[in-house]
């Protein structure tokens, strides 16, 4: 997984590449960890994210909960095999997805 990084002042956007599994999930969750401090806006942009695993989904979660408590996370350009995995798990009744 490629993991692209812009920010502008206290907005924060991420692209992700390739797939979020079990191997890649910890290096999106060190990225995070690095760079959320003073983030008040996060946006995921998953336009080439292939695949998301239960592992990307528990990173996803974790972040959804460090924003919530500092500003807002939107996800955008979800493609339609990454939605139905959200659909499947409820996770885009709490996500804020574009």
């Amino acid at each position: 997984m490629e993991i692209i990084k812009e920010r502008s002042g206290a907005a924060l956007t991420l692209k992700l590449r390739g797939r979020l599994d079990t191997a890649t999930a910890p290096e999106l969750e060190s990225e995070l960890k690095g760079c959320l401090d003073g983030v008040q806006s996060l946006t995921l942009d998953l336009e080439e994210l292939e695949y998301i695993s239960s592992a990307g989904l528990r990173v996803l979660l974790s972040a959804q909960k460090t924003m919530n408590k500092q500003g807002a996370m939107v996800v955008r350009n979800v493609r339609q095999i990454v939605m139905e995995i959200f659909d499947i798990t409820g996770f885009s009744d709490f996500l804020t997805i574009e």
